[in-house]
């Protein structure tokens, strides 16, 4: 048997936390009686700064042994709130499943998830089938998504969030990513180590709201790719060079269409066009430079990610 630790941030999510609490203790338990896992795996709540009653619930829950809770100082993000599960728990399981507390993921397919991992496999990935839930434009865009990050270089498993079991061992190397801008979905195929798919279908949401809308989403998608390839600032340098060679080929023209036939182009389209066009350029540029500049400020401070407030449940030192 296996010790398991379930890892769930959660961010003001008082209206669905009761269900996903009583429906991850029934497979906890589920579980320990098929003897899948130990007797003393749980889950573990990492509340990200929330405002609501989110906190109070990890509380009373933790009152069992199945849960446990760690409590953020401010909100940190879903990424940071999901490191900070794996890192202040790393060394305290032989696995551990990070998941969503929305209870969108599938739950029913952990006890899948950990065969796999006795099978041999230290890193499994949930995919989704399909995304037949999705609006279409939230379908598309995911498609968009992945081909350009694939078309970048950048190792992700399309149709994978971050429902994913983790051995142990990758949890430790997890651990010697620094970074403060981290990119956890491409971070974990670049650890390597032998990997499997579980497909599951993704459910409604049981409750509240989703703390990813479309901006959010979009700035996740651009934070990743600019952590993970260098391409955005090649882009400059191409479209430069096409720009040099299309302004050469104008120039030729216009002494062409001087010296045989005595001919300019008057007008003021042909003089604004340019500079405006050329004066975007510019700033895309230029704020694509800032980008990672910016990145590399952050880097350079080396803040840490998040702050742990409190604990509750098996640990209590932090309280």
């Amino acid at each position: 048997m296996k010790k398991l630790i379930l890892i769930l941030p959660c961010f003001n999510e008082e209206e669905v936390l009761p269900t996903t609490i009583k429906e991850l203790s029934l497979l906890l338990k589920e579980m320990i009686e098929k003897r899948l896992i130990t007797e003393d795996s749980y889950a573990c709540f990492v509340d990200d700064g929330s405002s609501d009653a989110t906190w109070s619930l990890i509380e009373e829950a933790s009152k069992e042994t199945l849960f446990e809770g760690i409590k953020l100082s401010t909100n940190s993000g879903h990424q940071n709130a999901l490191l900070a599960g794996l890192e202040t728990l790393r060394n305290s399981a032989d696995c551990y499943v990070t998941l969503d507390s929305d209870l969108q993921d599938d739950i029913t397919i952990i006890p899948t998830m950990i065969e796999e991992f006795v099978r041999g496999a230290n890193v499994v990935y949930a995919v989704r089938k399909k995304r037949e839930s999705d609006t279409f434009f939230k379908r598309n865009s995911a498609r968009v998504f992945y081909a350009i990050q694939k078309k970048l270089g950048i190792n992700i498993v399309e149709n994978h969030a971050d429902y994913r079991l983790l051995s142990c061992s990758v949890v430790n190397f997890l651990y010697e990513f620094k970074e403060r801008n981290i990119y956890i979905r491409a971070i974990i195929p670049l650890i390597g180590f032998k990997s499997k798919i579980v497909y599951y279908e993704r459910q409604e949401r049981v409750a509240g709201e989703s703390k990813y809308p479309f901006v959010k989403m979009l700035s996740f998608a651009w934070d990743g790719i600019t952590s993970f390839s260098t391409f955005p600032l090649k882009l400059i340098t191409i479209i430069g060079a096409i720009i040099f060679v299309g302004s050469m080929g104008m120039s030729l023209w216009i002494i062409v269409m001087k010296i045989l036939f005595n001919e300019t182009i008057p007008g003021w389209a042909s003089t604004t066009v340019p500079i405006y066009f050329m004066g975007g350029v510019q700033l895309l540029a230029l704020g694509i430079i800032g980008e990672y500049i910016g990145k590399i400020y952050i880097e350079t401070k080396a803040r840490p990610r998040y702050f742990v407030e409190e604990k509750t449940g098996h640990d209590e030192k932090f309280k």
